[in-house]
Parts: C-alpha cells; structure tokens; sequence
C-alpha cells in the first residue's frame, strides 16, 4: 500500500530564507521529479517501512543536498533526468544517517517532532535507515556511472567514519579543535562534498570543475555545521523547532565547547569535566555553560570560523560563468551563515 507523504518544506518568506526559495524555484521542475521519486523508492510491502520512512522524510527540512545536487547540474549545463535521480539519492542516504544518529544519541525529537526511535523503537529505526541506504545505492546503480558510485558510495562510508570519530570524541573535554573539524567534514560535509560534485560529473564537466563544486560543497558543510553547532546553545533554536541545549545533554563536544574549555580557568574547566565527561548535570548548568560561552565570546567566534569556510566556499564557484544557479549558490552560503544570527 502507498504512503502518502506531503514532500512541501514549509518555506517562511523571511529575507533568509528567500535564498532557498529562489534557488528552488531555479530547479522547481527536477525537485517535483525527485520528491516523485522518493516517494516512489521508499514503498514496500513491509508496511512499517514506507510508514517510518515516510514519517522522517515528511518531516525534513529544506531539502537542501538534493537542492545542491540539481543547482550544480543546473549550472554545469545539464537539464537531463540523471540529476534527480541523483538528488533522490542524496537525499537517502542523508535520511539513513539521521535516522540512525536519533538512535546514537537517544533522540526523542527531530525538528519539534517525535523522532522514529521515540515512536516505533530503536530496532526499527536501524532497520529502516539500513532500506534507505540500499535504495540509495540501487539509484546509483540505475545511473550507470562508476564515477558518481564512487563518489558517492565514498562518501557514504566517510559519513560513517565521521559518526564513529564522533562518538570516540563524546564526552572527552580534551578533544582538539582539528578532531572536532575532522569529525564535521566527515559526518555533515562529505555529503554536501559529494551532493555538489556529481552535479558537474553527469554535465561531463572537465576534472576542474568537479574539484571546485567539491571543494564548495565540503565548506559549505563545514560551515553548515559550525552554525547548527553554535545555534544548540542559542535562543533562536526555538524558532527553528529545536530543542536548545540537546548537544549539551548528551555531553557532545562541540566547537564553542572547545573553545569555552581551552579559555575558561580550572573552576570553569572542573564544570565541562563533570557535565560533559561525567554527564552529572543540575537544571542550572546550561544556563550556566551558555553564560561561560558568552563570557569567552565561543558562539561568536564558532559563527566567524562559519563565515571563513563560507568565503572559501564561495570562491570555488570562482571558475564557473555568472548564471542564477551560480548566484543562488552563493546566497545559500550566506543563508547558512546568517541562520547564525
């Protein structure tokens, strides 16, 4: 039986989030092909498989990496069916990976809503993202070019060495700056990296320009990441439907944590130690850790690091024409940054 999943993002019409809008509207005709095609890739007649599925998939955001995919095909030149197919793709194995991070980090919510593992259990929840990463590969295989399975199924298992470093990284107050950036280029950046890149190898684009829409999706990425890290301890989480202080809780150790600890004194240092190693928290102690991040000014300069990447994102397109993809590409960039804000 189908399952029926309403794929409209909900865009707000706020100057921020009109970037998306304009570069959705730029592929508009490919991203109603691929919701098409994510509908249709995600039945089964396991009921609980498209009914889960359809439950995480409904729920997403922007559509952002499949957007990336068909903007830099887009402006590569192609307008062929390889692309959405392509973004399909992206956009499986991105809901594979968060259904299975809910399950890592004991999530009970996902964008305000109840998360799969809340509702149909963890078991459940792995099993599903495992169906989502085989249709993810079988879209691959249907595109026939061992150039996009090696980059994406590449960036597949970068993705899950970046969950794994993560949780090596988990609770440790003493991880370095580099391993936390290693642990973002892995589990966020490599899919933008590859969402990007396979736009410019379905147009059959010179090896320069795959390199350059790489390089532009892994620090887009990374910036991506930057922000959503700072925004966990910020106010304005609430209006994006998340849930403020959930890194802190699960004792991650992120960018403003890093810095707030190299910064703070040994009584500011004993506090990171006994929430974040020890996980012994009090109902004061995010209040109380957000207060020492603004004391050391971490958030602010997690989000100055965001707009280093961003510039360097930026540049890559340097190489490409002037087109509206080109341009909308570029104010995604600052949206990402500016969510920081």
């Amino acid at each position: 039986m189908a399952v029926i999943v309403n794929l409209e993002t909900g865009r707000g019409k706020d100057s921020k989030g009109d970037a998306l809008d304009r570069l959705t509207d730029l592929v508009s005709t490919d991203l109603t092909r691929v919701n098409q095609l994510i509908i249709q890739h995600m039945q089964s007649d396991v009921q609980l498989i498209p009914q889960l599925a359809g439950h995480i998939i409904a729920a997403g955001g922007k559509r952002l990496r499949p957007l990336l995919t068909l903007a830099s095909a887009h402006m590569c030149g192609y307008h062929g069916e390889r692309a959405a197919g392509l973004a399909a793709c992206v956009e499986f194995i991105h809901t594979a990976t968060l259904l299975h991070d809910d399950v890592v980090d004991e999530s009970a919510l996902r964008r305000g809503e109840a998360s799969a593992n809340a509702v149909w259990g963890n078991k459940a929840s792995v099993l599903v993202g495992d169906f989502l990463f085989s249709r993810a590969f079988q879209l691959m295989v249907a595109d026939g070019s061992l150039r996009v399975l090696e980059i994406l199924s590449g960036a597949s298992a970068v993705i899950a060495e970046g969950e794994v470093l993560q949780l090596m990284t988990s609770n440790d107050t003493t991880t370095t700056e580099q391993a936390y950036l290693e642990v973002i280029k892995g589990k966020t950046a490599a899919l933008f990296a590859a969402a990007c890149e396979v736009g410019a190898v379905v147009a059959a684009r010179p090896k320069l320009e795959e390199q350059a829409l790489q390089s532009f999706g892994l620090n887009l990425g990374i910036a991506f990441q930057l922000i959503d890290d700072a925004l966990d301890y910020s106010a304005r989480q609430e209006t994006l439907g998340k849930t403020v202080g959930d890194d802190f809780r699960e004792g991650k150790i992120t960018l403003p944590v890093i810095l707030a600890y190299l910064r703070g004194d040994a009584e500011e240092r004993s506090f990171w130690q006994r929430t974040l190693e020890k996980v012994e928290q009090e109902d004061a102690d995010l209040r109380h850790a957000i207060q020492l991040m603004e004391r050391h000014g971490t958030l602010k300069d997690t989000v100055a690091r965001a707009a280093h990447y961003g510039a360097i994102a930026r540049d890559a397109l340097g190489i490409f024409p002037d087109s509206k993809e080109k341009r909308a590409l570029i104010d995604v960039v600052d949206f990402c940054i500016d969510r920081g804000f």
